[in-house]
């Protein structure tokens, strides 16, 4: 099988994990001194204006932006898929809210390849909407909505499970490799990356809603 580029300046042979390219974001933490004073970001927005070294956005706040891309960025493709698709042992993530009951009602569902299984294991705050969680882990048991559509999933991690009921409509994605063609005007997308001390942004991921999806997450 030939080489395929996930990422500008990225291939990947056979017997080589795409997601070998998710480590140009953990290598951060190694980074030399000079990262310290610099920040990690997270940025929904479109796509206005794309070239070989910067990205210009608007975010979903409105306010323009421009990312720098170097040859090391990832870019990440973001495609729908069915509830029916998530099976006891998948790895997924859910922005969700929590209910009275000690459950999750999800907002969203994302299903990691398997070989991304592991990314961000664990429960925590997140910012989709005020009070959202994510949890991200091993589905274990998957049942159908009491008195409802949709599906009850158990989500396990390290330390810990969640009930997270996933209504029918809930929008449920996936990732698969991308390109810089992915990065069009109009383009939906969330950045990664980090805000240095002078203001400027770095993009270390790009995930792409693909064919005009806008990223649930």
């Amino acid at each position: 099988m030939p080489a395929q580029t996930f990422a500008r300046g990225l291939s990947f042979t056979r017997g080589q994990s795409w997601s070998l390219g998710l480590a140009v974001v953990l290598a951060l933490s190694a980074a030399p001194s000079w990262a310290q004073s610099a920040r990690a970001v997270r940025l929904r927005a479109t796509i206005d204006a794309a070239d070989a070294k910067t990205l210009t956005l608007t975010t979903r706040a409105g306010q323009q932006l421009t990312v720098a891309l170097a040859s090391d960025t990832v870019i990440l493709a973001i495609v729908p898929i069915k509830l029916e698709d998530i099976k006891p042992g998948s790895f997924i993530g859910s922005a969700a809210m929590p209910r009275p009951d000690g459950t999750q009602r999800a907002l969203e569902v994302h299903v990691f390849p398997e070989n991304m299984r592991g990314t961000g294991e664990g429960h925590r705050p997140f910012d989709l909407e005020p009070q959202s969680t994510m949890t991200n882990g091993t589905v274990g048991t998957v049942s159908a909505v009491t008195g409802g559509a949709g599906r009850t999933l158990t989500v396990t991690y390290p330390d810990g499970q969640k009930t997270i009921v996933v209504p029918s409509d809930t929008p449920v994605v996936t990732y698969e490799p991308g390109s810089p063609a992915l990065l069009t005007p109009g383009a939906h997308c969330i950045v990664m990356g980090v805000e240095a001390a002078d203001g400027k942004i770095s993009a270390t991921r790009i995930s792409v809603g693909k064919n005009g999806l806008v990223p649930p997450m």
